[in-house]
C-alpha cells in the first residue's frame, strides 16, 4: 500500500502516519510543498525512533507521484466524496492519497481526483477528523480486506 499526503501542513500528523506506515509496511509519499521541515523536532516525537524506517518518498507534485508509481489504481479522500471509504475493493498496490489538513487538496488536484474520492461518514458538528485518524482507519479497511497479509506475511 501507498499512502500520499498533498502538501501537508502540521509535522505530527506527518510523523505519526509515517510510524503507521513503519508497522503496516507502507509506503509514505509527501507531495508538493511541505508546511514544515522533515528534520523538525515534531516530525520525529511524532515518529518516534520509527521515522529512520519510514520508506519515504517526496514528489513535485501529483502527476510526479502518478509517474512513480505507474499502473497503481488511486483513491482520494474527501468530505466531499462520492463512494463511502469501504465500499469500495482495495488492491494491495493502492495509493490512498488525502489533502492537507486545512486546505484539503487543492483544486486542481480535486478536480483530477474527483472520479476515485472516496469519503469517511461523520456527523455534521465537525466539518473533518484529524488527518492522520482518517490515513489509518482508511488504511487499515485497505488492508483488513486484505486479511492484513502485508502484516501477517512478516
Amino acid at each position: 500500500m501507498h499512502i500520499a499526503l498533498i502538501e501537508p501542513e502540521i509535522p505530527g500528523n506527518t510523523g505519526s502516519i509515517g510510524r503507521v506506515c513503519v508497522g503496516t509496511d507502507t509506503e509514505l509519499h509527501l507531495v508538493g510543498k511541505l508546511g514544515f521541515s522533515l528534520d523538525e523536532k515534531y516530525v520525529r516525537r511524532a515518529g518516534l525512533d520509527y521515522w529512520k524506517n519510514v520508506k519515504l518518498h517526496h514528489h513535485a507534485d501529483l502527476q510526479a507521484l502518478l509517474t512513480a508509481l505507474p499502473g497503481r489504481r488511486t483513491w482520494a479522500f474527501s468530505s466531499h466524496g462520492g463512494q463511502r471509504y469501504d465500499e469500495v475493493a482495495y488492491q494491495p498496490d493502492d495509493i490512498l492519497i488525502f489533502g492537507g489538513e486545512t486546505r484539503g487538496f487543492p483544486a486542481d488536484v480535486r478536480d483530477q481526483l474527483a472520479p476515485c474520492t472516496l469519503w469517511v461518514p461523520i456527523l455534521p458538528a465537525i466539518r473533518s477528523l484529524n488527518l492522520s485518524n482518517t490515513a489509518t482507519l482508511v488504511l487499515f479497511e485497505a488492508l483488513r480486506q486484505q486479511n492484513f497479509a502485508s502484516i501477517l506475511a512478516k
